[in-house]
C-alpha cells in the first residue's frame, strides 16, 4: 500500500513545487513508485515536468469538479518513474465550484484512495493558501511535508499550518500526520539562515529533516527549461541535496533496501 503525502505551505515562493519536482525524480530513480498530483492553479509542477498545460484535454479540475477517474488524467513525465496528473488554468475556479457540493472537502480523497495502491508515493503540490483545495489534499493525505524557507517570518506561517492539519485531524482526517519538515533556500553565507534553521529545530526537534536544501541559482534555472534539477544539472550542490532528502525520507520509511531486495 502506497502512502499519500501532501506539500503544504500556505506562504508562497518557499521552495514547495521545487521540492515536490525533484523529491520525486530522486524518489523514482531509487526504484519507487511514482505519482505526482498538481493541485496548485498556478500548475508550477506541470511545466517543471516539461508538461504544457496548453495541450493537456483533461486535468485534476475534472477529477475534483467532475469526479474524473484519476487514472484517466495521468500523463507521462521526462522524469523516468514519475507520472504526472496535470493542473489547468481552470482549476483557480475551482473553489467557488465546489464550495455548494456535499462532501466538498473529500471529493479528492475518494479519488485516491482508489489509486493509491499502485505507487509507492503519491505526492501533492498544494496550493499556496489555506483553502478547500488544500484542505482536500491534507484529507486525502497520510501526511503532510512542508517545506519551510530559512527567514525571519518562517514560524509564524507554520503556526497557522500546524493549526488547520489539527482542524483537519479533528473533523476529517483523523490519521493524518506531519511527515517533516523541509528547510529550503539555506544560505550559509547569513547568521538569519542558521538562526532560524537553529530555531526551527528547537521547536519541532526531528520533525525537521537533516537534509537542508541550499538557495540556489540552478535550482531557479531548472523549471524555465522543463526539467527536474536531476536532468538539467545533476552535479550542482540543489541536485545532491535532493538526492540526499529523498534518501532520508526513504531511510524514515525503512524502505532504504526494499527496492534491492525487490530486484535481488
Amino acid at each position: 500500500m502506497g502512502q499519500t503525502i501532501a506539500c503544504a505551505n500556505q506562504k508562497g515562493g518557499v521552495g514547495k513545487t521545487t521540492t515536490v519536482v525533484n523529491l520525486a525524480t530522486y524518489l523514482a530513480r531509487a526504484g519507487e513508485r511514482v505519482l505526482v498530483i498538481d493541485l496548485d492553479p498556478q500548475g508550477n509542477t506541470t511545466s517543471g515536468f516539461g508538461v504544457d498545460r496548453g495541450t493537456v484535454d483533461q486535468s485534476i479540475y475534472e477529477a475534483v469538479v467532475d469526479a474524473v477517474a484519476l487514472n484517466d488524467l495521468i500523463v507521462e513525465t521526462g522524469a523516468e518513474g514519475v507520472r504526472l496528473i496535470p493542473s489547468s488554468i481552470a482549476l483557480a475556479g475551482a473553489e467557488v465550484e465546489l464550495a455548494p457540493l456535499e462532501q466538498r472537502e473529500r471529493r479528492l480523497a475518494r479519488l485516491v484512495s482508489a489509486i493509491s495502491p499502485d505507487y509507492d508515493y503519491v505526492l501533492i503540490d498544494c496550493p499556496p493558501s489555506l483553502g478547500l483545495l488544500t484542505v482536500n489534499a491534507l484529507t486525502a493525505a497520510d501526511s503532510v511535508l512542508i517545506p519551510m524557507q530559512c527567514e525571519y517570518y518562517a514560524l509564524e506561517g507554520l503556526t497557522q499550518l500546524i493549526a488547520t492539519i489539527h482542524l483537519v485531524r479533528e473533523h476529517l482526517n483523523p490519521a493524518l500526520e506531519i511527515k517533516g519538515v523541509v528547510l529550503t533556500m539555506y544560505d550559509a553565507r547569513t547568521n538569519l539562515s542558521a538562526e532560524v534553521a537553529a530555531e526551527v529545530r528547537r521547536h519541532l526537534n526531528k520533525t525537521v529533516y537533516e537534509t537542508v536544501i541550499p538557495r540556489s541559482v540552478r535550482l531557479s534555472e531548472a523549471p524555465s527549461f522543463g526539467l527536474p534539477i536531476a536532468l538539467y544539472r545533476p552535479d550542482s550542490r540543489g541536485a545532491e541535496a535532493y538526492r540526499e532528502l529523498a534518501a532520508e525520507l526513504r531511510r524514515r520509511d525503512g524502505r532504504d533496501n526494499v527496492v534491492q531486495e525487490a530486484s535481488a
